[in-house]
């Protein structure tokens, strides 16, 4: 939980700290997506062969890699002098970051048996996910205002050293061994890298600027290599086979989902409140304090709901109340008064976190324990994928208004706001459908 909770702090509390580098480094709103979505893409793209890691070198020791690695490339983020610096140790802290999440995961399927004690170990294990995630803009506020940014990536000097201290105690996991998929994690990648561009750049450029043609095609061409790829690998990454059950394909799906609706909302709120409410960085991440709360109690109720009337049911309507809370955020704009702004973001926490326990839940039995580590870390890569194109998304329509503060664009705000939300109605309507509808169906122990 610990691990997981500082890779998860430093998505949210960067996001507040995004002004202060921008001050400081002179990065444009381009280089601010960069800073958020290069760890973000790389811990992507990288977490579906971590996962394979963890089942290869053993979860312990993966996580005990993966920690080390993210502690030296936070302090290379605090010393960076400048945008290009960053963005590079950013890259380093999420290949980090790929590394650690899964592993931590696999330890809690190879100690938890019983699918119930597992599901209840799961949801603490998404808490400490969750509090960082609504807390951590708290954190990169504070830090930002008092000290500096660069002081919310040492933060996670101290909190590395504990968890490599901690992981002593623990039995070593056990290993698997399997080759590497290196032609599939190239094209993946390579596909989500070229993806990341071409909606960043083409909000700036235009969609038909050559350059993000050419990012679009390298996706596709990409994409298309993966599969061959994975088809051909004689021990591949993403079995594809384990993609045709109902219950991985909507996990995915649902996964993408719900992290472009949070991801976009906190990467949104945080520039909002900051340049067009013209709130300090401590004022903004007091604001995510509400959402800690309701996220945290939620998470906690999720699993014993989904015991009570099965996992479908809360699945489905996590999602709803995510969309709803797409279309509630709608009103904003530069006059909106605070206590509004607060009661609009209320149902962004409740909706996400009802739905995660439930669903990871789901996937971790829907799958055999020794392909644990490759399912979760392919859970957690789609999920990053979705909050990763939503952040690009949301940056390139609010980064080119014109007649607001800093530029900032509300039209392009309620846009993106639009497609996030009918996307969460999509995958809520394919959830009811495909799922099945008995309470806990899908569990194999």
């Amino acid at each position: 939980m610990l691990g997981f909770t500082v890779i998860t702090v430093d998505v949210s509390a960067v996001n507040i700290a995004l002004p202060g580098v921008r001050a400081d480094l002179h990065g444009g709103m381009t280089g601010l997506q960069w800073v958020v979505d290069a760890y973000t893409l790389m811990f992507a793209a990288l977490m579906i062969s971590a996962g394979a890691l963890a089942d290869r070198a053993g979860a312990r020791r993966a996580y005990a890699w993966g920690t080390g690695l993210f502690a030296l490339a936070s302090l290379a983020c605090a010393l960076a002098p400048g945008i290009g610096t960053l963005i590079a140790a950013r890259v380093a802290q999420g290949a980090a970051a790929a590394v650690v999440m899964p592993a931590s995961l696999a330890l809690i399927r190879q100690a938890y048996d019983d699918p119930r004690r597992r599901a209840r170990a799961i949801a603490l294990w998404t808490v400490g996910g969750s509090v960082a995630m609504a807390a951590g803009p708290v954190l990169g506020g504070v830090l930002t205002e008092t000290v500096g940014w660069r002081a919310v990536f040492l933060l996670n000097l101290p909190v590395g050293a504990l968890i490599l201290a901690l992981l002593t105690r623990t039995a070593p996991s056990p290993r698997r061994p399997a080759p590497l998929d290196v032609p599939g994690q190239i094209a993946a990648v390579t596909a989500l890298a070229g993806l990341a561009y071409a909606v960043i750049e083409g909000g700036h450029a235009g969609w038909t600027d050559p350059g993000v043609l050419a990012a679009v095609a390298v996706a596709v061409l990409a994409a298309v290599a993966f599969r061959a790829a994975e088809k051909r690998h004689r021990a591949p990454m993403v079995p594809l086979p384990m993609l045709r059950q109902r219950e991985v394909g909507v996990s995915l799906a649902v996964g993408f989902a719900v992290n472009a609706g949070f991801y976009g909302v906190v990467f949104l709120l945080g520039l909002y409140c900051q340049q067009l409410l013209g709130m300090s960085g401590i004022a903004t991440g007091l604001m995510f304090v509400p959402l800690a709360v309701l996220i945290t109690s939620t998470n906690l109720v999720s699993p014993r709901m989904a015991e009570r009337v099965g996992r479908r049911p809360v699945i489905v309507t996590g999602q709803l109340v995510l969309a709803v809370a797409m279309f509630a955020l709608l009103p904003l704009g530069a006059d909106t008064p605070l206590w509004l702004v607060l009661l609009l973001l209320a149902p962004t926490g409740v909706g996400g976190a009802l739905a995660v326990p439930a669903l990871t839940a789901l996937l971790m039995d829907a799958v055999p324990g020794h392909r644990a580590g490759t399912a979760s870390g392919l859970l957690n890569s789609l999920r990053q994928t979705g909050g990763a194109l939503s952040v690009a998304l949301f940056g390139a329509l609010i980064g080119g208004g014109t007649g607001t503060a800093e530029g900032f664009a509300v039209g392009g705000m309620r846009q993106g706001l639009v497609v996030v939300g009918v996307t969460l109605l999509v995958t809520a309507g394919l959830s009811g459908w495909l799922l099945p509808r008995r309470p806990g169906a899908g569990a194999r122990g």
